[in-house]
């Protein structure tokens, strides 16, 4: 089932992200972890792609068990950034035979040895080429692309990162889901603008629970979000108390979640971290709201 034809069933609905194993010996219990999510039946599930594409395989065997044997709805991310068109076109060919037609095209992270060096020569530079190739090889995939409701670290202004999301949804984007963010007014004030820009396609809010003092410093250093001062309480409060700190991060992400859902928001995803716990405790705290 494709993800633009879920969240446009009109229902609240919650979805979660994982990620798959880095090595072949840690498989088996990030294989159990995601089990364990699906089988809260969430909308659908992605899967997130290693840096470079070390993880390709893991991620389509993962996404493909939680779609064959969960009957979950799946999300296969996919990564171009300093890939080759041939690289490209065999993971393509591969998620094809796996199957799957939902895909999140990303450019990826810019491997820490290629910093700073000419990128003119790349196959593939921006999302955008990744979603022409991915529209050409397969005009019936689903295809998801990534916002900021902030703006993208490596934009000018956030009117260049609009503009620039323009020609991505333009070029194929059927869906976008935001990068994470901790004040909701954000978001508001983010879909205005791109609406007011001609960005008409669904948006799904990508919420982080945050469940350890560590991953503030982490979710800082990748997306550069801004943290409320409501936040900033919780964790000087709560930080140095592991138990206690899990129970506030859950709290305020599921707070964010609600408001979303009351101001006519009703997709949401949850970036879960292979963390069933945390995926069952966001759930349980929205049973009635989204009927679970």
């Amino acid at each position: 089932m494709k993800i633009v034809d879920i969240i446009s069933a009109g229902v609240p609905a919650l979805s979660f992200e994982v990620f798959p194993p880095k090595t072949e010996s840690a498989y088996d219990s990030v294989k159990t972890a995601t089990e364990e999510i699906a089988k809260l039946h969430p909308s659908f599930m992605s899967v997130t792609y290693g840096a470079g594409g070390g993880t390709s395989k893991y991620t389509l065997d993962i996404a493909k068990n939680i779609k064959e044997q969960y009957n979950v709805p799946s999300l296969a991310h996919l990564t171009c950034v300093s890939s080759t068109k041939e690289t490209v076109h065999q993971r393509i060919a591969d998620i094809k035979a796996a199957g799957i037609t939902n895909v999140m095209a990303l450019r990826g992270d810019i491997p820490k040895e290629l910093e700073g060096t000419d990128r003119s020569g790349w196959d593939y530079r921006y999302a955008i080429d990744l979603v022409r190739e991915l529209k050409e090889a397969n005009p019936d995939f689903c295809i998801g692309g990534a916002c900021y409701p902030e703006i993208h670290p490596e934009s000018a202004d956030q009117k260049e990162d609009i503009r620039r999301l323009k020609e991505k949804v333009d070029a194929g984007v059927d869906f976008l889901t935001t990068q994470m963010f901790f004040d909701n007014n954000l978001l508001y004030n983010f879909l205005y603008k791109i609406r007011e820009a001609g960005i008409t396609v669904p948006v799904i809010p990508g919420i982080m629970p945050i469940t350890n003092a560590k991953q503030v410093e982490r979710a800082i250093s990748l997306s550069g979000s801004f943290m409320p001062q409501r936040f900033k309480s919780l964790v000087d409060r709560f930080g140095n108390d592991p138990a206690a700190m899990k129970q506030a991060g859950i709290a305020y992400a599921t707070d964010q979640i609600i408001d979303l859902y009351a101001n006519g928001i009703i997709n949401v995803h949850v970036y879960s971290m292979n963390k069933p716990d945390v995926a069952q405790k966001i759930q349980s705290n929205l049973s009635d709201i989204i009927k679970k």
